[in-house]
């Protein structure tokens, strides 16, 4: 890029202006960047001890439905599930995370999870639907969290790729142009310096 600079004092301000802006948004990258950071892996925790207790929950589920299912019988469980009284709708809106738009899952529910009478069924089905009912809200809890991860880490990566360009190639970059300017200019100063001594020296001579 050396060759294509103007070796001018407007254009050495010019740089300067840049370079300190460039700074100042490397600085600002880099503190967004490390936020980001502390976020994803806070975001990490909470979803890895989010994810064990939805494991033992749903395994503790699927041991009452089996439970139920070897008292009741075959017939008589599918019978009782047939006709689900309970409608869950997810909507999903946003929210502003260190300028990343994260979704939040907004459920909506009509209706009781039990679709049957007490009379001819198996406590063990009515506590595993209770539990599935709120395995539904842990379920939609991890996914947000999980979405919001993956997020940020894209946001990171995009974050990091700017900062290293600031800091590997533009301001590098601007700081050698800089330094090629002032250097010319002092060669000229000097030059000119050098050809007024000698006209007066001309000038005396006369």
């Amino acid at each position: 890029m050396l060759a294509n600079v103007n070796a001018t004092r407007m254009e050495l301000l010019r740089l300067k202006r840049r370079l300190d802006l460039a700074k100042r948004g490397h600085k600002l990258l880099k503190d967004k960047q490390d936020e980001l950071m502390r976020q994803l892996r806070n975001m990490i925790d909470e979803v890895k001890d989010s994810r064990l207790t939805i494991e033992r929950e749903f395994q503790s589920i699927l041991r009452n439905f089996i439970m139920a299912k070897a008292k009741m019988g075959p017939g008589q469980t599918e019978e009782a599930l047939y006709m689900p009284t309970k409608k869950i709708s997810v909507t999903v809106e946003e929210k502003n995370l260190m300028s990343v738009k994260v979704p939040v899952y907004k459920r909506e529910v009509e209706g009781n999870i039990i679709p049957y009478g007490y009379l001819n069924t198996s406590g063990s089905m009515d506590q595993a639907l209770i539990s599935f009912d709120k395995f539904l809200e842990q379920l939609l809890n991890l996914a947000e969290k999980e979405k919001t991860v993956q997020l940020l880490a894209d946001e990171i990566q995009e974050t990091r790729r700017r900062v290293n360009a600031l800091e590997y190639k533009l301001i590098p970059e601007f700081e050698k142009n800089i330094k090629y300017i002032s250097m010319k200019l002092e060669e000229n100063e000097m030059a000119n310096t050098v050809r007024l001594m000698k006209l007066k020296d001309i000038v005396r001579s006369h």
